[in-house]
C-alpha cells in the first residue's frame, strides 16, 4: 500500500496545480472598463495625431551616409537648410544616419533639384563626398499597393481565424477570440499613434505575429473550458461562469509561462538590438512585438474567457441551470477557491485519491518485494 503525506502549498504551489482562486469573470467588469479606457486614449490619439507611416506607406525619398563625425542634430540642420521642411533622421546601427521625407507633392525637375541640395548638405555635415551619400525614393503609388496589401493580410488573417476556431470549437468562442485580438489591435495602434512610434513592412509583419501568439493562448483555454463544459459542467454543480472560472485558474500558469517565454527574448533584442546598438529595424518589429505580446498576453486572460462566459449565460439551457441552481435549498454561488477545489478533488478521484482540500499529494515510493 502506498502512503501518503500532506503539506500546505504556498501561493507558487497553487498557481502551478490551478488551484488559484482569481475570480475572472465576477470582475470582468473592471478588465473590460481597463481595455476600454486604454482604446479610447488610443482612438482619441489617433483622430486627433494620426499615424507616423514610414517612407514605404506614404511614399517618399530617403538619403542615407556612413559616418563617424557627425550627429543626428547636425544632420537634421543639414537637412532642412538644403530646403526639408520636416525631415525625419534617424541612426541606423553604430554610425550610419538615414533621412527621410516626403517631396511627391514637387514637380519632377523640384524633387531633382531638392534631393541634389540635400545630397550636398549632408555630404558637407558628415565630412564625406557627395557620392557616398546614397538616395532612394518611393512614390505614392507603391506606398498605397504596400498600405492595401497590409490591410488585406490582416482581414484574411481574421477571416481565418474565425473559420477555424468555430469549427474547431464553436462560433461563440471564434466571436470571444475575434474581440480578443481586435482589442490587441486596438491597444497597439493606439499605442503606436500616442507616442508617435513609425509604422513600417516591419511593424505590420510583427502585428500578425501578436495576434498569433494572443490566438495560441486564448485557444489553449478554449480548449480547457471545452473539455469542462464535457465533464464538469454535466454534474450540475457549476454554472457556465463557475466553470469558465475554474478552467481559467487551471491554465493561468500556462498562460503565463507562454506569454513570459515570448515577451523577454523580444525584450532582449530590443534592448540590445535596437538601443545598445542602435539597429532601428529591430527597433520597428520589437516594438511592436513587446506592445503587442503585453496586450495579448491580457487579452487572452482578462477578455476572451469572460467576454465567452457573458455570451454563453444567455442561452436558455445555461440560464435554467443558473436559475436552478441559485434555487436549490443550500446552494449558493461557487467562490474561484471552491471551483479551483472542485477542480483538484475531481483530478485527485480520478488518480484514486483522497486528500483535505488546500494540500499537496506526494505518493512515497514503494518498496520493492524481494521474491
Amino acid at each position: 500500500m502506498s502512503e501518503i503525506t500532506a503539506r500546505p502549498m504556498n501561493g507558487f504551489g497553487r498557481l502551478y496545480r490551478g488551484l488559484t482562486t482569481v475570480d475572472f469573470v465576477g470582475r470582468r467588469k473592471v478588465w473590460f472598463s481597463v481595455s476600454l479606457a486604454i482604446i479610447l486614449i488610443g482612438l482619441a490619439s489617433l483622430g486627433i495625431r494620426g499615424f507616423n507611416f514610414g517612407i514605404d506607406f506614404r511614399g517618399g525619398s530617403s538619403w542615407e551616409v556612413n559616418s563617424a563625425q557627425t550627429s543626428i542634430s547636425a544632420i537634421t540642420q543639414a537637412a532642412q537648410s538644403a530646403g526639408l521642411s520636416n525631415p525625419t533622421v534617424q541612426k541606423l546601427g553604430s554610425q550610419t544616419y538615414q533621412v527621410t521625407a516626403n517631396l511627391n507633392s514637387l514637380s519632377g525637375s523640384q524633387q531633382v533639384s531638392v534631393t541634389n541640395k540635400v545630397v550636398n548638405a549632408i555630404a558637407s555635415a558628415a565630412k564625406v563626398t557627395p557620392n557616398s551619400v546614397s538616395t532612394s525614393s518611393v512614390g505614392p503609388t507603391w506606398g498605397s499597393q504596400i498600405t492595401s496589401r497590409a490591410l488585406l493580410a490582416l482581414l484574411l488573417f481574421f477571416a481565418a481565424v474565425v473559420i477555424y476556431i468555430s469549427i474547431r470549437f464553436e462560433p461563440k468562442m471564434a466571436l470571444s477570440a475575434f474581440v480578443a485580438m481586435l482589442h490587441d489591435l486596438l491597444v497597439t495602434v493606439g499605442i503606436y499613434s500616442l507616442f508617435g512610434f513609425q509604422i513600417t513592412p516591419d511593424t505590420v509583419i510583427a502585428i500578425l505575429t501578436i495576434l498569433g501568439y494572443s490566438l495560441y493562448d486564448t485557444v489553449v483555454v478554449f480548449d480547457r473550458v471545452r473539455d469542462n463544459s464535457r465533464n464538469i459542467l454535466k454534474s450540475g454543480d457549476l454554472t457556465y461562469s463557475d466553470m469558465v472560472n475554474l478552467s481559467m485558474n487551471q491554465t493561468l500558469a500556462r498562460s503565463i509561462n507562454t506569454s513570459l517565454v515570448a515577451i523577454l527574448p523580444v525584450l532582449a533584442v530590443l534592448i540590445v538590438g535596437a538601443y545598445i546598438l542602435g539597429a532601428i529595424t529591430l527597433e520597428n518589429y520589437g516594438l511592436a512585438l513587446v506592445v503587442g505580446l503585453f496586450s495579448g498576453a491580457y487579452s487572452s486572460i482578462f477578455i476572451a474567457s469572460p467576454l465567452l462566459a457573458m455570451i454563453k449565460e444567455r442561452e436558455p439551457r445555461y440560464q435554467e441551470l443558473t436559475a436552478r441552481l441559485l434555487g436549490k435549498a443550500g446552494h449558493h454561488a461557487f467562490s474561484p477557491a471552491e471551483a479551483a477545489r472542485l477542480a483538484s478533488e475531481s483530478s485527485q478521484r480520478i488518480a484514486g485519491l483522497t486528500v483535505a482540500p488546500g494540500t499537496s499529494v506526494q505518493p512515497r515510493a514503494r518498496k520493492s518485494k524481494r521474491r
